[in-house]
């Protein structure tokens, strides 16, 4: 059977709108870790000593830009169709930064990235940053532990470990974002103010 041009390219035109027939991607909401701006100290005096914050170790699981979240015990899981900007220990690393930066007390502060002579270091482990539900609502779970190190002598001069909870408003990822937005807030809080008590302590000693 002879077939014309014309059924040739309709037969054509079949095939490839099948051929284009394909899943949709899933939208994907990017999200920033919000941060509140802190406030300047006021009072007078800088450290004598400068610190670098270093990008917190962390399991693979963690160390991704997927939001995570234990909807029931141990089973892990993260939000369909939402990311974090960053990966979650950058993330957290760049907020305590921007924090001890806004509040002004730390002489100069730098991250791991520059590699810049610093006197102190602050090194760390993020053991928890994922939404966890308790009672059929989300909480924002945070666990790091930090250690202050003299960066001459790579000693230890002293470790703790922060949790800060925040309960979401609701289940939406836009107040699950949130939550994890202030819990970070304090936690940066926290670590801050040991860091500063601990480095006026134990820096400048021999």
């Amino acid at each position: 059977m002879t077939r014309t041009p014309a059924f040739i390219a309709l037969l054509l035109t079949t095939l490839l709108s099948g051929c284009s027939i394909l899943p949709k991607s899933e939208p994907l909401n990017v999200y920033r870790l919000p941060a509140a701006p802190f406030e300047r100290y006021t009072g007078t005096g800088q450290t004598a000593w400068t610190l670098q914050v270093d990008r917190p170790q962390s399991s693979q699981t963690l160390d991704s830009t997927r939001i995570a979240v234990l909807p029931q015990g141990n089973e892990i899981s993260a939000y369909k169709g939402a990311r974090w900007s960053d990966r979650a220990p950058q993330l957290l690393r760049d907020r305590i930064i921007a924090g001890m930066l806004d509040d002004g007390r730390i002489r100069a502060v730098s991250s791991d990235d520059n590699r810049l002579q610093t006197d102190l270091q602050l090194s760390s482990d993020l053991r928890a940053f994922q939404s966890e539900y308790h009672a059929g609502k989300p909480q924002a779970h945070v666990v790091l532990d930090v250690r202050l190190v003299r960066r001459d002598s790579q000693t230890i001069l002293e470790q703790k470990r922060f949790e800060v909870r925040e309960d979401a408003a609701d289940t939406s990822v836009p107040a699950v974002v949130s939550a994890f937005g202030k819990a970070s807030d304090q936690l940066t809080r926290e670590v801050m103010a040991w860091s500063l008590k601990q480095g006026q302590s134990k820096a400048l000693r021999p």
